[in-house]
């Protein structure tokens, strides 16, 4: 799939300094590979990239020539593979294991984005009972399914999972956030992965859709495996990886600062065509 992602800023005044990081480059392994991607600005800039503590490619780059506009395209051509099988090789008794605890305690700890919640908590004790590790990710995945709907604008950047949860609605960060309040609430690793969804289910080969940034969820039950929560459905093929962490704090697209004006307009879009 080729999927070019383009954020776009004007400014009330010049912009006369701005440094800047973007997660906007898919990440290459056993079930992706990445064929070609760049990350490209307007104004032009020199940029580097560097991989993160959580494995993520990060391009980054700062403009110091007054601008009053920013223009961000990222492109990139991606082979994914078949849907991904849930990992059933792990026992709670291995999820207990010190050794299992310390190597991925990061992924236990709850955040600002999932905070601990003890009606949640509770939820996460009942889901849990009575199921193998894999099958209560498949169970609190379903969950959180049923109880939220999907509406965009309902809820903020900012907003936490308890937030989403209360509201009974949220998009995909928040259905990401829920899922791993629960998981970690019952001891299983989990962590937060964003990218891109092909919205076409048998979109045609050549043909171009308007897609979306995405987020679903990774979980440590013998073995890393996905699954989306929004759309309560394994990952697979028209899922690319680009980033992951233990919540959107560690994977945001894009983010800087910058001296001057006010951003008055901001544009995101995402195109996404199936090659083949």
């Amino acid at each position: 799939m080729r999927v070019v992602h383009t954020t776009g800023y004007r400014y009330e005044a010049p912009v006369v300094q701005s440094y800047n990081e973007a997660r906007l480059t898919p990440r290459g392994d056993r079930r992706q590979n990445v064929v070609v991607s760049r990350v490209e600005t307007n104004p032009a800039t020199r940029a580097y990239r560097y991989t993160d503590y959580w494995g993520t490619e990060v391009t980054s780059f700062d403009l110091h020539a007054p601008h009053t506009e920013l223009k961000v395209v990222a492109s990139s051509v991606v082979e994914t593979s078949s849907e991904i099988e849930p990992v059933t090789s792990g026992s709670w008794a291995d999820l207990r294991e010190d050794s299992l605890i310390d190597r991925y305690t990061e992924f236990l700890e709850p955040t600002r984005y999932t905070p601990r919640n003890r009606e949640l908590l509770a939820k996460a004790r009942e889901l849990r009972k009575g199921n193998s590790p894999s099958d209560a990710v498949l169970a609190a995945s379903e969950w959180v399914w049923e109880q939220l709907k999907y509406q965009p604008g309902s809820t903020g950047v900012h907003s936490s999972a308890v937030d989403a949860w209360q509201e009974r609605k949220g998009v995909c960060q928040d259905f990401a956030h829920l899922t791993l309040v629960l998981l970690r609430g019952m001891g299983i690793p989990a962590r937060y992965v964003s990218g891109y969804l092909h919205t076409k289910k048998d979109g045609a080969p050549r043909e171009t859709v308007r897609g979306e940034s995405h987020a679903w969820i990774e979980a440590w039950t013998g073995g890393w495996w996905g699954y989306d929560p929004t759309n309560a459905i394994p990952v697979g093929p028209r899922h690319v990886w680009v980033a992951l962490g233990r919540d959107y704090s560690d994977v945001a697209p894009l983010k800087g600062i910058y001296s001057g004006g006010a951003a008055t307009a901001l544009e995101v879009t995402v195109e996404i065509t199936r090659l083949a």
